[in-house]
């Protein structure tokens, strides 16, 4: 079941699962100053409370998270738990932000670990790998009425 993440105690446990994802999966191919950004940014307030988190639930088990900036035009966060990776919960959880909002492009800066899941999801590259405060991205962006194999 895919819904919105909505009260403090359901928050906290989605930043707990982002972080221990991030740990697994993108602070290998970090420095100490990205793993220690991308920290600074799941535990400042202010920003987690300007997200909009969809979680999706089995058997009341977190399992997955997606969260949204700028009306859900940006992902912010999007994590699955490593022993739920290829089931299609993060198919389903895009799908979902698709499906509440009608952006003609959304756009995200890609871990280096998940740039092959979001070129699945219909993402294209709009630049090569960056780096800020130690963080290694690549910016992407999906662009709803493109030829990508998503359903509009």
């Amino acid at each position: 079941m895919i819904r919105k993440i909505r009260n403090k105690v359901e928050i906290t446990a989605a930043l707990s699962l982002i972080w221990e994802t991030f740990l697994q999966f993108e602070a290998p191919d970090y420095s100490d100053e990205g793993v220690k950004s991308f920290r600074d940014f799941i535990e400042n307030e202010d920003i987690v409370a300007s997200l909009e988190f969809w979680g999706a639930y089995e058997n009341d088990e977190l399992r997955g998270v997606i969260a949204t900036n700028e009306n859900r035009k940006h992902i912010c966060c999007f994590f699955v738990k490593s022993k739920y990776h290829r089931q299609g919960i993060g198919r389903k959880l895009w799908e979902c932000v698709l499906n509440n909002s009608n952006h003609p492009v959304y756009t995200v800066n890609s871990s280096p670990y998940a740039v092959p899941v979001y070129h699945k999801l219909g993402f294209i590259d709009m630049d090569s790998e960056q780096l800020s405060d130690g963080i290694r991205f690549t910016p992407m962006k999906f662009e709803r009425y493109r030829d990508n194999g998503i359903q509009n």
